[in-house]
């Protein structure tokens, strides 16, 4: 019989005053709420809420506070997110070792690359409904009012920093690994076929001597299952459009419809080469 011996590591950190952050509105809901359904999204419940709060706040809001503010922020996700990347490293590190044994180093740093790209952080921070949450300036939005994926990306990290300091080791290697056995797979796979958006922006490139870009048509789902819509635009005009599970994937998709439109307007051939 086999006795588990137990890893200081997974042990829980011992419970940590309630610190109240009292932050400002910046959407509808006020602090504690955006706490409650940021951890009812997750599935983690934190024994200390104002973690969650902190995690929610964009190092960009603490330059936008205006005078009218009742309570003045003085701290941002920064430290968060230097922790929670760092977890989320040696996590897809963990991964990608466990999952393939017989790999490569070389292999094995680019599988945990792929794990961990900003559009993938992105993805699981919107699959989770965090947009509508951050405490974030409007210089981090986009044109259509969307948060730029680096600030996605950063909470999420953040998140798993908030999940390590108030859960563990073990709560975090579990959130993540529910994570990454949903979507591994697929990311992994995508990186070893045809990189559509890159064939797309070689051609526009050539042509146009700009860059194409993509927006988000639609989110939809539950958060365990959620559906991108993205199309991939030009100047304004859409030139395709493509839907997955994350938005990498949506956008691959999208530019392969590019392609393939490009291509019956005889612009380029079907492997996405200029006639």
């Amino acid at each position: 019989m086999t006795v588990d011996t137990p890893n200081p590591d997974d042990q829980e950190p011992p419970e940590q005053p309630d610190r109240a952050y009292d932050l400002p509105h910046r959407a509808e809901g006020d602090p504690d709420n955006r706490a409650r359904r940021a951890m009812d999204a997750i599935g983690v419940e934190f024994r200390d809420p104002s973690l969650v709060r902190l995690a929610l706040v964009h190092r960009s809001y603490l330059n936008e506070q205006g005078i009218d503010s009742q309570t003045i922020i003085e701290e941002s996700n920064e430290r968060l997110e230097f922790l929670g990347d760092s977890l989320l490293g040696m996590l897809s590190a963990e991964y990608v070792y466990r999952k393939f044994p017989n790999q490569s180093e070389g292999v094995l740093t680019t599988n945990r690359v792929a794990l961990v790209r900003t559009e993938t952080l992105a993805s699981w921070a919107l699959g989770f409904g965090l947009q509508d949450l951050i405490y974030v300036s409007k210089g981090e939005l986009g044109p259509d009012g969307e948060i730029r994926l680096r600030a996605l990306a950063g909470t999420f990290e953040a998140i798993l920093g908030a999940i390590y300091l108030d859960r563990g080791m073990r709560v975090a290697r579990q959130f993540m690994a529910r994570r990454f056995q949903a979507d591994a797979a697929q990311m992994i796979n995508e990186g070893e076929t045809t990189n559509y958006k890159g064939r797309l922006q070689e051609l526009i490139q050539e042509r146009e001597r700009i860059t194409p870009g993509y927006r988000t048509v639609s989110v939809s789902g539950p958060a365990h299952d959620r559906v991108f819509v993205v199309e991939a635009v030009l100047r304004g005009e859409a030139l395709g459009s493509g839907s997955g599970a994350n938005k990498r994937t949506a956008e691959q998709e999208a530019a392969r419809e590019a392609l393939e439109r490009l291509a019956l307007e005889g612009i380029v051939d079907t492997d996405g080469r200029t006639v």
